[in-house]
Order: C-alpha cells, then sequence, then structure tokens
C-alpha cells in the first residue's frame, strides 16, 4: 500500500519571544494568520529551546540531538547535516528560503535548494558572505541598512536596536523572505512531496519594521515588566558581565543600557512587535500562495521560533541567558485531519520533540539514537505528561564571555542554572517566583531542592552519553 506523503511547511522565526502571538493570549498583538493556525491546529505552550543563542538551538532542533552531543555549542560551530537528509531519502524535494544559521552557511545540510539569508546585520561569522538578500538589494542599487549607516546616527546609542525601515517595503528582510518563498511556491513545476522550510530572520534585531507597521504599534499600551533589584543583585557573575559587555558592544546593531527609560523600552518593544505582526503578514501571504497551488490539500503546518529575546527584562539584552523569556518559543502545529483544531497543550517539549511524529509522517527513517521525545501521542491523550525536564545549554562565546559552559534544568515548578567549574548558580521556584526575579541558589532552606535539580540534571548527561555512544552523529 502507497503512503501519501504530506506536504511539510516548517516555518521558523529568530528570536520570537512566546508572548507575541494573540491567539496565545496576548491581547495587544495583531497576529490574525498564527491565530488561525492556532484556532484549527494543536499549540505547545511549554516549549523550551534547547541552545541559548541560534546555532546551539536550531542545530538541536534539526539534527534531534543535544549540544553536548554534536558539540555544537555556540554560534559558528561547525554544523553541515540534518534530518533533512532523511526527507530527501524518501522522496522530498527539500527547499530553503531564508535563515537557517549552518555553518558554512551556504552548506546543503539536506536541501536540494537553498535561497540562503542570515542575519540582517552580519559583523562576527561571516561578514563578507553575501547572501541572497545581499545580492537581491545589490541588484537594485540598494545598500542594506546596517550598523555601518546606523552608527552615524547621533542618538544612536541610546536606540536599543530599534530602528525603522527607510527602504523600499519589499526591500525588508521579512518581506523579502515572504515574498521568496511565495515566488518559488508559483513558479516552482509541482512538486510531490515537498519540504519547504522558510526561516524569517526577524524579529531579531535590529529591530525594523517599516513605519506603516510600527505606528500600529508607537503608541499602544504595552506590557513591559520593571527590573527588579533583587533580581540583579543575585544575578551570577557572569550575568553582570555580559551586561557591560553589550553596552561596550554594538552586537547586531544594539547597544545595550544598563538603565533605559520606560520610554525607551517601550518604543525598543514596539519595533519589535511590528516586526512580529509584518512576519504573521508574510505567513498570510505563504499560506495563501500553498492554498493556491494545491499544497494545503495534504500538508503539515510546523511554527516555531529558535529562542526568544529579553528586551531589557531581567536587565538583559537579547539572548544568552536562560529566562523563560529567552528559552520559551511557540510550538504550533496545523495539519487538518492529523491534529486536533484548538487543541492547547501545556505539558513540557523541546522544539525536537516534533521530529520523530513529523518524520513517521513522511515515511522517513529517524536518525539512530536520537535524543527527541516523540510528541506523537500528545494529539490524541488527554492529560499528556510530555517531559519530567527541558534542558538548555551554551558555550562560552564572543558575547557570553565569563561561562565556560552553562547548563539549565526546567520542570513544571523549578528551574536549575548550572556554571561549569563555578560555585555560583540560579534555582527559581516558579510556582512562587514565576517571573524569575530571586535566585535561591545559596538560600539554606532550598538545598536539598538544588541538590535534587543536580542529580537530575547529570543524571540526564549520563543517559544521553549512553544512547549516543554508538551513533555516528558528525553533524559538525
Amino acid at each position: 500500500m502507497t503512503i501519501q506523503q504530506p506536504h511539510i511547511i516548517f516555518i521558523i522565526t529568530d528570536q520570537q519571544r512566546y508572548d507575541t502571538i494573540a491567539g496565545l493570549g496576548f491581547d495587544f498583538m495583531e497576529t490574525p494568520h498564527l491565530d488561525r493556525l492556532i484556532r484549527e491546529g494543536t499549540h505547545f505552550s511549554q516549549c523550551h529551546v534547547a541552545g541559548a543563542s541560534c546555532v546551539p538551538a536550531r542545530s538541536s532542533l534539526f539534527t534531534g540531538y543535544y549540544a553536548h552531543t554534536t558539540g555544537i555549542l555556540k554560534n559558528a560551530d561547525k554544523w553541515r547535516h540534518t534530518w533533512v537528509e532523511n526527507l530527501a531519502d524518501a522522496g522530498y524535494t527539500c527547499i530553503n528560503v531564508g535563515k537557517m544559521h549552518t555553518w558554512p552557511l551556504d552548506t546543503p545540510a539536506g536541501f536540494h535548494q537553498r535561497y540562503v539569508v542570515e542575519n540582517k546585520d552580519r559583523f562576527l561569522e561571516g561578514r563578507f558572505f553575501f547572501d541572497d538578500w545581499d545580492r537581491s538589494l545589490a541588484a537594485r542599487g540598494l545598500v542594506k541598512q546596517q550598523r555601518v549607516q546606523y552608527r552615524q546616527m547621533p542618538d544612536y546609542r541610546k536606540k536599543l536596536g530599534a530602528f525603522e525601515w527607510l527602504l523600499p517595503a519589499d526591500a525588508q528582510s521579512d518581506n523579502f523572505i515572504a515574498d521568496r518563498a511565495c515566488w518559488w511556491i508559483e513558479t516552482a513545476p509541482p512538486t510531490e512531496p515537498l519540504f519547504l522550510q522558510i526561516g524569517f530572520p526577524g524579529p531579531h534585531p535590529p529591530y525594523d519594521p517599516t513605519p506603516d507597521y510600527l505606528q500600529r504599534y508607537i503608541d499602544k499600551k504595552l506590557p513591559i515588566e520593571k527590573v527588579n533589584e533583587d533580581d540583579l543583585k543575585g544575578q551570577p557573575p557572569p550575568f553582570h558581565a555580559l551586561r557591560e559587555h553589550n553596552v561596550e558592544i554594538d552586537h547586531d546593531s544594539l547597544v545595550h543600557q544598563l538603565n533605559p527609560t520606560d520610554a525607551d523600552r517601550h518604543r525598543q518593544r514596539a519595533h519589535y512587535l511590528a516586526n512580529v505582526t509584518m512576519i504573521d503578514d508574510g505567513i498570510g501571504k505563504i499560506l495563501n500562495q500553498l492554498k493556491t497551488k494545491g499544497y494545503l490539500e495534504n500538508t503539515i503546518v510546523i511554527f516555531t521560533s529558535d529562542h526568544g529575546d529579553c528586551m531589557g527584562d531581567h536587565g538583559h539584552s537579547q539572548k544568552w541567558t536562560m529566562y523563560d523569556q529567552v528559552t520559551k518559543v511557540p510550538m504550533i502545529v496545523w495539519a487538518p485531519g492529523k491534529v486536533p483544531a484548538g487543541k492547547h497543550i501545556d505539558a513540557l517539549i523541546q522544539p525536537m520533540d516534533v521530529v520523530p511524529w513529523l518524520l513517521k509522517e513522511a515515511n522517513a527513517n529517524l536518525p539512530e539514537g536520537i535524543e527527541s521525545e516523540s510528541l506523537e501521542d500528545a494529539f490524541s491523550t488527554q492529560n499528556w505528561a510530555g517531559r519530567e525536564a527541558v534542558y538548555c545549554e551554551q558555550g562560552r562565546d564572543n558575547i557570553l564571555t565569563d561561562v565556560e559552559f552553562m547548563t539549565m534544568i526546567r520542570t513544571k515548578d523549578w528551574k536549575l542554572v548550572h556554571f561549569l567549574n563555578a560555585p555560583y548558580g540560579q534555582l527559581f521556584d516558579l510556582k512562587q517566583d514565576p517571573l524569575e526575579n530571586h535566585n535561591l541558589w545559596n538560600s539554606n532552606d532550598h538545598q536539598s531542592i538544588k541538590q535534587d535539580m543536580l542529580n537530575k540534571m547529570f543524571n540526564w548527561r549520563m543517559q544521553s552519553q549512553l544512547k549516543t555512544q554508538n551513533v555516528f552523529r558528525d553533524y559538525r
């Protein structure tokens, strides 16, 4: 019996927090197309990434292994192989439009065609790499807005990475990705089956919506948590160093401020959220084009992000920490007839957990010793348990300079962050302190909880080593 393999559309944004979609309960947002996927599909409200920056998070998702298994611990670590190769072996035509953040940037990674678009403002790895977006702008005689130009602004250091996109609207990176994906869907010969990965560069900084989208948020009341002084005092030394570093160095056209005004934070947040709504409209265009070409009749759509963004919460810029603003991301699965409509699942999962189900639906082989835990039963089981704990890892890089290796373990009720070879760490009671303001690492009343969490973390590492010890896993 021939199995009709579904088309798979895998949409990933870059650095999008969980609290940025109206359909997930955040009414200040304008995201009608993602809201539709939520109404007609299943979403997971406790999906936590496995890496605190782009490449560890993305490589974990696209391999099914943790960072300590692959050795991909930070941005620009070599990463060439993915389970997309398994889909290609199973007969899929595999296309990438936009960001994957493999290294090298243009490695095939299992795709038959790649239209590579990477960071909006590339200054470290791949500084002189011209991606598809760069070439398109150059062909039009346009110069990309980035820190070379932004640094000329007299108030550059107060902008917090928030700028208006003043070139033609269709030249903005997220609009470009949506249009490029629609172009491919419209012009390519019909293919069966199709795996299309669409990687939006936003809302990663610079936060650069076009003026019309910005106007929808700039005067809107937005919920922004104030920084708690007890929180700052309780943070471990590497996080204090991280804050100072991000003030000194303008990563991604963003100069951090240690004490920004409420107005500055509101302006930054408005730009970021406007960028999300731009992406949402791009997703609407893509879904419409897929429908027009007949792809949606037998299709799985996955929407998620590689990690979140502190946006000044906890006094931090961007990622590289283990707060929920960084680790918790949307995970929406839309597949009429395969997953329930309007189902909300609050069990703990990692993004890689979608992979075993996805490859099974595709009639493709699983990577040997994969560390994902399939969420297949979540679609048919009430009160599905999910994982007991989720994990996140990050190695030292050019930004998180004072850390050898950092590991988070998070259960429903507790979060612990471990720093290799260091006496300090973080421990949060998530039931009593859901905003993670009060570090209990040194609390005498919580030493047994801390030790229990450490034991769970060490046991997980040993189980991981045992499971993957005989697996050839040269994802580098």
